[in-house]
């Protein structure tokens, strides 16, 4: 079975931002690209009336003029245009168990907007069996004269992956390496950790202890890190550690990346699971898109 990308389209500037960057990233994988519109009040297919009295004319008409905009970057991409009557998180679910990834639109995150932010697609994110990508609405660029789809996504800076180093973070690595080796970008690993109390002295920091927590977690992250480098050589990585809250740590390292991977719990059967403090604090404040990847 083919790899399938799957966006969805609400016909937002948000949405539509998601479904260029899906395009772009299922041109680099070779994946076909579903642009997935749903909807509980969609009539039953087919429907042989005027465009007037088409209950399904402006889905229709939201799907195609996406679908036109994508094939005049990607003319070879296969791209796949899907109406479906159901509610719009419940198809999303259902497609993201299919999907190599599902593209999602992201409002976007100041301080005002981020207590509204996107409800179906922080729920999605929260509950998807696989990785859900949020992207932030952006100015549109003019359009490139003749599109390339072996080319990286356009504004692709390099990968960063978010890493707690406890537990297992298979998932997530083999999500970021091949993000990274379908871009040809660098991947960066960043690990963030709030010194203890005893590590505060009144002139500051005391540099044994920072130096002695830097040095476990560089080798942790070599441990981790060594068996991907080997499946994966082409990929230049780095790491990246911050002695202050991971949040903050991770945030800073994604300022100019293109794509942040973070994980959370898999146990998206769970009503009311909530993303952790990390990914939280990604899909309102960073800047790039937003790959959460759930993980045992």
């Amino acid at each position: 079975m083919e790899p399938v990308i799957t966006v969805g389209l609400d016909g937002s500037p948000e949405s539509l931002s998601a479904a260029r960057w899906a395009a772009d990233e299922a041109a680099c994988r070779r994946a076909t690209l579903r642009l997935l519109h749903a909807w509980p009040m969609l009539a039953p297919e087919p429907t042989r009336v005027p465009a007037e009295i088409d209950q399904n004319y402006w889905a229709k008409r939201l799907v195609h003029n996406a679908r036109a905009e994508i094939v005049k970057r990607h003319p070879d991409l296969d791209v796949a245009g899907d109406l479906v009557a159901e509610d719009a998180q419940e198809a999303l679910l259902h497609a993201a168990s299919e999907s190599l990834m599902t593209v999602l639109g992201s409002r976007g995150l100041d301080l005002a907007e981020s207590y509204f932010l996107g409800d179906i697609s922080m729920s999605v994110a929260a509950h998807a069996a696989r990785p859900v990508v949020l992207v932030r609405a952006e100015p549109r660029a003019e359009p490139r004269a003749e599109p390339r789809a072996e080319a990286s996504p356009a504004g692709t800076d390099g990968v960063v992956v978010a890493l707690k180093l406890h537990g297992p973070c298979d998932n997530l690595l083999g999500f970021a390496f091949a993000a990274a080796a379908a871009r040809g970008v660098p991947l960066r690993a960043v690990h963030g950790r709030s010194l203890p109390f005893h590590a505060h002295v009144p002139w500051g920091v005391d540099h044994d202890v920072a130096e002695e927590i830097t040095g476990e977690v560089r080798q942790r992250l070599d441990e981790v890190l060594a068996p991907w480098r080997e499946k994966y050589p082409r990929v230049v990585v780095t790491d990246g550690i911050g002695l202050e809250s991971p949040a903050r740590a991770v945030l800073r390292s994604a300022e100019g990346a293109g794509l942040l991977v973070v994980g959370r719990r898999g146990y998206h059967r769970v009503p009311a699971r909530r993303l952790g403090p990390v990914a939280q604090a990604a899909l309102h404040h960073a800047h790039c898109a937003v790959a959460v990847v759930p993980h045992d």
